[in-house]
């Protein structure tokens, strides 16, 4: 694992969002005051007190949240959000 720091952290936000039920990004800030919204239906969680950012695409008709990118914030800065 290339992070090992962030497994627990990942493991908690996979079990939280595994149970949500989130119909718009409203209900996504309600369960996540720092998530930040960008282009695409993409979504970024900090993640481990903001070591980490975590980018998921969102189909909030289907239900479904795909994981896009896990990453330092360096690696994140070398990303495009929108297309990844």
């Amino acid at each position: 694992m290339k992070h090992p720091d962030a497994e627990r952290p990942l493991q908690a936000w996979y079990a939280k969002v595994k149970r949500a039920d989130w119909k718009t990004s409203s209900d996504i800030k309600a369960a996540y005051q720092n998530a930040s919204f960008v282009a695409n239906n993409r979504v970024i969680f900090n993640i481990k007190g903001n070591s980490y950012r975590l980018v998921v695409a969102i189909k909030y008709q289907y239900r479904i949240v795909y994981i896009r990118f896990i990453g330092t914030h360096q690696e994140y800065d070398r990303i495009d959000i929108t297309t990844i």
